[in-house]
This record gives C-alpha cells, structure tokens and sequence, in this order.
C-alpha cells in the first residue's frame, strides 16, 4: 500500500515561509521510487524504507558527503527505498504544526514528501552534538514518540550515525540504535537484516529486530545495556540486560576505499548552500596523531583512494552536476602520498576550461608552492589557510601538532613571495596546560607573518586572518581526560589577545580576528562528554524552545544552563562535572564499551605524554605512515592495515570527444 505525499497539504502554504525552494525536492540526480519498488523488481519481496536526515538546515545539510553517499548506495538496490529530510525553520515549524483541516503536516521527505513517520529506518547522521535538539523537533513533528521505549511496531528505528555517534549516551534515551564508523557498508547489512525479519513475518516484533541488529556486535542499542552510578555521580559499570547481546560494540571500517567511489550522482541544489562544489574523498582517516582531533583518532586506519579512481570521480562529478570547483577531501589533504601528481594531473586535464581545484586547510609542513600553484593554475588564488592549533612551541608539543615557528615563517613567506595576499590561521583557546602567555603568542606570531610578507613581496597590501575555535575536549582522545576551560577565562583570553593585536598600529589593520566566545563550547563539552543522565537537560531546552543550537543567532547558553539546573538537579552532577573537571584512569567513561579500537593504556600513556611535554619534555608521536607501529590498537583490534600509495598509476589526459 503507497503512502500519500503531504505535498498538496504543503504547497498552498510555501509562499508564506522564508526559502520555500528548500523544501520542494527535485535536485538534478535526486531518486523519487515507488514505495513498494522491490515488489515490481526481480528481487521481489518486501522494500526497506530508510529516511535519511542531516539535523540541520537544507543549506548545511544537502552538501554533506556521509548523507550524500548512503542515499547513493542504499538506492542502487532495486528493493531499498531512500529519502532526505532536514530540519525546517521556526517558520516552516509553525505552518506543520498548525497544519490544516486533516490536522498538523508531518515531518517530511524532500523526495517524495512522504512522512517520515512511515519509514522502516530514521537514519541521523551528527557530525557535531548540537544537532541532538533538531533531532527531538523532527521526531516531534513526525509523530515518532520522543523515548524509543514508547516506540510501537508502527514506528521507525531511529539510528545514530557521524561522528558523535561515538558517545551516544546524552542520546540514548531517544535512539533504537547507533552505528559507529563508516556506514556503507553496515547501512546495507541493517538493510539485509530489516528484510529478512519482514520477510519473516515480522517474529518478535520490534523487540526481536533490535536483537538481531545487536548481535552483529558492530550495532550499539541503547537499551539492551544497564548503566550503573556510584554513589558519587560517577559510572560503576555498563553491562549488557540479556543474553547475546557483546559487552563491547565495534566501529565498522570500510577497507578498498577504490570500491566504493561515491558519490557517483552528485547531488545539485536548487537553492543556496554552504559548499556550492563537488567533492571527492581522497583518503580517509589520519595518524598525524593530533590529540585533541576526535576525527583523526576514530577514522584510524588511513585509507587512500589511488590516483586513477580520483581522477575518475573528479571526471564524473563535474560532468553529471555542472560544479566548476571541485574540493578534494580529507582530514590532511596535502599528506596523500601521490598528492603532487594527483595536482599536476588534475591541472593539466582542466587547463584552459572553467574547473578550478581547491585543497581544505593545509598542514604547513605538508605544503609547498609547486602544489599550491598547481592547484590555483586554473581558478584565482584566494586566500591559503593553515592551522597551527596552538599559538606557542609549547602547546604545540602538548598537542603533538609538531610545526615549528620557522616552519610557518619559511612556508609563509614562500607563499607571499609567489603572489598570495592572504593568508588565514587557525588556533584554538582553552587547550590543556595552555596559560595566558600560551595565547598572547598568537598575536606575536600573526605580526612575524605579516611582517614577512611585507618583506618577500615589497607590498603592504598583505593580510592575515587569525580565526580562533574554543577547545572541547572529546572521546576516544588522548584528551577525554582533561578539564574543560571555562567559558570566562576563555573569554578572557581572548579579549587580552584582542587587544595586544589592536594596540599595535603598525599591524593592526592587517590583521583580522575571528573568535567565538567560550559558552557554546560548554554546552558541545556537556553533550560530547555526557551520559545518559545529560538526555534530560536535551530534552528539557528543546521543550522550552531549543532549536539549531549550532546557530549563533538561535543558540541561548541561559536556556541549556537553566535546563541542566533542573534536568541534574537530583543527580549529584552538574554541568562543571561533566565539562571542568579532570578524569583520572580508574573513571568509568560514558563511552567505554564503544570500541573506536584505541587501546585506553596507549590514550591514557599519549596522556601523560602530553603532561610531560608542558613541563618542557621533549616528545614527539610521530605519524606511523612513515614510522614503526606505535600500538595504538587499530589494526589488530580491527582487523585492518594502513592503505598508502605510491601506487605507480598515472593520470591520463581526457581522451577528446
């Protein structure tokens, strides 16, 4: 039996919101099928339904690749239905919930407009914590129960996946279940097993298929685990409630990145969106070993596309969306091992044609001119930029991003000495053992850079943006030990830094200065920490009016600590517990038996090292690409192995058609 589009019930009332476009569907290279579409296939049988959401607006959430690349390979099976959704604006909130005569208009699909409520899977992705409040809104509206324990057989299991999925416990009251690591492969394995129950008749009803899903030992579901406290608000244990069910739950990793080369129909949006360009991932993971990078540390091992694949994605894309910038993706773009050919090739291909390539946020001892000129051979040289993280060698060291002053200087002035004007650094306030001092160095090496560039170019027209994020401390990090900065003295920090910038005239006006104050990043450290018991300050600010908590102009710091005052008021924790405070070893972790496959000993001893270094000991992790095997566990936890070229493949011209 089909399921009726909510679109005519919609139509009539999109000239009264504010970018109506966005909720209309048909972007070039978007799939609409029938909703029994393996009935009239040669699978036959019965059709899995995924709806898939970025809990974000369409603006953020249509370019994301990970929602991009499951919607691909879930739809390349002919008895796999999958549709989009994303969260409305307060404005289009208001005309659902009011609805019409047949009552409110349900959350919906973009594809097809179908509710998501009649969907087999919720599927979230959350690249960051502050999404958990869009969640419980579509949920709302799509007359899911907010609690999966009032969920009926009727009702979708709503899945977790991205990267915060890898501390779902502020979610667990609201999720059937979360999916750590990468999903290509783990979203058609819950697919199998979602059809195999149907096709079954359904045995067991909700209760049998979340079993099923758990015992793969690769799907976390919240409430087969019991959470025990001490009497001192801290964890006691985290054990499975029934037989079968693993006391540990493993990320999944997709090995052979070359099988698996999506998105192969890119996406085209009809309205306006952050990234307007096509990307392809040219590797994944990273061992720089970062230790305040949650990323780096979760998508161990690194994993590189070979060079013919990029070159066929870069191909493909361009011709089936009409992008003209492509952006090649990675946690450190510029560390592929074929890198330099690739933007040669990649050059030379698109010489002379409107295609311009473009590197995320380089690394400034993985940078050097002849690829930078490369890449801007074809498209105009905006601005370079390049993340420090830390504003002196000392934080450097404790953060192992291993780049001296005179790396910078020495990559700095080759740039500007070759026609950049501009150039932008990345810091960040609040890191562990960081003082004052620690971040007033950033306003002396800001100065050193412009001077420099003064003087290798002969021009004073030469800029440099200083763009600072507060640090959040995160799982499965050497760092998920360390005490959070509080929002005061890191604003404090940076209105003294502020100022020692703005008093000298000299540098001033050639420096410009980008910060966010310190109060989001309590409340990210209160989510990316949290436990379960942080569920009820989530649900209590969406109740109160929480929405796109990761907009400036939306996110209320009042409104979450109110919220928590109530939410933890008989829980003996609070907010400080959960973000300033130090963790020792002994602590029972939220997110322990969820295995990112790091070994704790080598977190806690990369720790240490960390401490080591801000008393002046000289320790350097290097990146086990290029080095012997530090143990860090991923491997032979895993069963994986690091991927790197060269693999002597080149890229060939375009043949001329």
């Amino acid at each position: 039996m089909s399921v009726a589009s909510v679109f005519p019930r919609l139509e009539a009332r999109l000239p009264s919101v504010q970018k109506p476009i966005q909720y209309v569907g048909g972007e070039l290279n978007s799939v609409v099928k029938d909703w029994d579409c393996a009935a009239s296939s040669e699978t036959g049988g019965p059709t899995v339904r995924w709806a898939l959401m970025y809990p974000d607006a369409y603006e953020v959430g249509l370019p994301n690749q990970g929602v991009q690349i499951l919607y691909e390979v879930l739809n390349e099976r002919d008895w796999i239905l999958a549709e989009r959704t994303y969260s409305v604006w307060p404005d289009m909130e208001k005309v659902m919930r009011e609805g019409d005569e047949h009552g409110p208009i349900p959350q919906f699909t973009v594809d097809s407009h179908r509710p998501v409520g009649a969907f087999d899977l919720f599927g979230l992705s959350f690249s960051t914590e502050l999404g958990y409040t869009n969640m419980l809104n579509a949920l709302d509206l799509a007359g899911i129960p907010l609690h999966a324990v009032d969920r009926g057989e009727d009702d979708p299991v709503v899945i977790a996946g991205g990267h915060a999925a890898f501390n779902p416990e502020p979610i667990a009251d609201f999720i059937d279940a979360a999916v750590l690591g990468d999903g290509e492969e783990v979203v058609l394995a819950i697919s199998d097993i979602v059809r195999e129950w149907k096709l079954e008749d359904r045995p067991g009803g909700r209760e049998e298929l979340l079993r099923r899903l758990a015992v793969t030992g690769n799907i976390y579901v919240p409430r087969f685990y019991d959470v025990a406290y001490a009497a001192d608000g801290a964890i006691e244990a985290v054990v499975p409630n029934r037989p079968g069910i693993p006391f540990r739950v493993r990320k999944h990793t997709l090995m052979d990145l070359d099988q698996w080369p999506y998105p192969a129909n890119p996406l085209v949006p009809l309205a306006e969106t952050v990234h307007e360009r096509f990307s392809v991932e040219i590797f994944r993971g990273c061992t720089r070993g970062c230790r305040f990078c949650q990323a780096g540390m979760i998508t161990r091992p690194v994993r590189e596309r070979s060079i013919k694949t990029i070159g066929d994605m870069v191909e493909n894309g361009i011709r089936k969306s009409g992008f003209e910038e492509v952006g090649l993706l990675s946690l450190s773009s510029a560390d592929h091992t074929e890198i330099g050919d690739i933007a040669k090739g990649l050059a030379d291909r698109y010489e002379g044609s409107n295609v311009s390539l473009s590197l995320p946020s380089t690394r400034v001892d993985a940078f050097n001119i002849t690829l930078a000129n490369e890449f801007s051979r074809n498209g105009r040289r905006s601005g370079l930029t390049f993340a420090p993280e830390g504003g002196s060698e000392r934080m450097r060291k404790v953060i192992n991003k291993m780049v001296s002053e005179e790396d910078l200087i020495r990559t700095v002035a080759a740039a500007y000495s070759h026609g950049w004007r501009q150039v932008k650094l990345y810091f960040m306030c609040g890191l562990p053992q960081e003082t004052d001092e620690d971040v007033l160095a950033i306003a002396d090496l800001a100065k050193r850079v412009i001077a420099t560039g003064r003087e290798v170019s002969g021009r004073n027209d030469i800029r440099c943006t200083v763009s600072i994020g507060g640090f959040v401390p995160k799982p499965h990090t050497p760092f998920q030990w360390a005490p959070q900065l509080d929002h005061e003295a890191t604003d404090e920090r940076l209105r003294l830094l502020r100022e020692v910038v703005r008093a000298d005239k000299k540098y001033a006006r050639a420096i410009g200065f980008r910060y966010h104050d310190g109060k989001p990043g309590i409340v990210e450290g209160l989510l990316s920490r949290g436990d379960r018991r942080v569920g009820g300050v989530i649900e209590q600010v969406w109740r109160d009016g929480g929405r796109f908590d990761g907009w400036s102009e939306h996110f209320s710091y009042d409104r979450w600590m109110e919220s928590a005052a109530t939410a933890l008021a008989d829980t003996g924790v609070d907010v400080d517990w959960y973000t300033t405070r130090e963790r020792d070893y002994d602590e029972v972790l939220p997110w322990e038996h969820l295995d990112s496959g790091l070994d704790k000993d080598w977190l806690w001893g990369d720790w240490e090292d960390a401490l080591a270094a801000a008393d002046g000991a000289d320790i350097e992790i290097e990146d086990c690409r290029w080095t012997p095997c530090y143990d860090c566990g991923v491997c032979p936890e895993m069963g994986t192995e690091i991927q790197v070229g060269p693999t002597g493949q080149q890229l060939l011209p375009l043949s001329v058609v």
